[in-house]
């Protein structure tokens, strides 16, 4: 069994006077440890039962200030690698892997988490006509969690070919962001604008504003224009 699943001693009183609670690992090195606040900070062993028909299992990477940090990796109670996940903030960032028994992969999943400290991000606004072409991008507020960004494989198991692909920009699929373009028109950074407003602003030849303030006010003539009806 790894030497990280192996658990010397679990230490309850104060060996060290800046940790609450620690434990000693196999080779001698401090793990679990629990600050005089109670949060978890450096490498931990997480243990999990089987309980209730799942599978318990075996998780160890680094904590800090309570989140999760870093690249992650977790094992069935019998010491199989099932998945390796990053982790920024607290929420899966960037590629997680996952696998099956024989340890094939089953999917790779890209994650993008927020900070809480800056909740706004950008995203970028594809071309109706051209799902490939930027047009622009736009400032969006998020809630601090994990949002589904980039490309998700999936593999079939027993071929190790990949079944299908995704591509998800913050929770959105591409293609969703492309059909509703309209709904995220680029914007002006600098001002706010958006394109459409910038449409509306395009300013008239000097020619049709002479025409227009030399007739202005003057009655309208309706001209025929070969049509018939009412």
């Amino acid at each position: 069994m790894r030497y990280l699943i192996i658990i010397a001693l679990f230490i309850t009183t104060n060996g060290y006077s800046q940790w609450k609670d620690y434990i000693i690992g196999a080779k001698g090195d401090t793990l679990n440890r629990l600050d005089k606040n109670g949060l978890k900070q450096g490498r931990w062993v997480v243990h999990v039962d089987d309980l209730r028909g799942e599978r318990g299992y075996e998780e160890e990477g680094v904590f800090i200030n309570d989140k999760k940090e870093g690249t992650w990796r977790k094992y069935t109670l019998e010491g199989d690698l099932t998945a390796i996940e990053n982790y920024r903030y607290g929420f899966k960032n960037g590629k997680n892997v996952y696998f099956n028994d024989m340890g094939d992969p089953l999917r790779e999943e890209s994650w993008r988490a927020v900070d809480p400290k800056n909740p706004y991000d950008t995203i970028n606004v594809y071309d109706v006509t051209d799902p490939n072409k930027v047009i622009g991008v736009k400032v969006i507020k998020l809630e601090p969690a994990s949002y589904k960004n980039g490309t998700w494989t999936y593999y079939n198991s027993d071929r190790g070919t990949i079944a299908k692909t995704e591509e998800w920009v913050m929770d959105k699929q591409k293609d969703a962001l492309v059909a509703t373009n309209d709904d995220l028109a680029p914007i002006n950074v600098g001002d706010g604008t958006t394109a459409k407003d910038e449409k509306k602003q395009v300013a008239k030849p000097r020619e049709v504003l002479e025409f227009e303030k030399k007739n202005s006010g003057k009655k309208r003539i309706k001209v025929r224009d070969g049509s018939t009806g009412g």
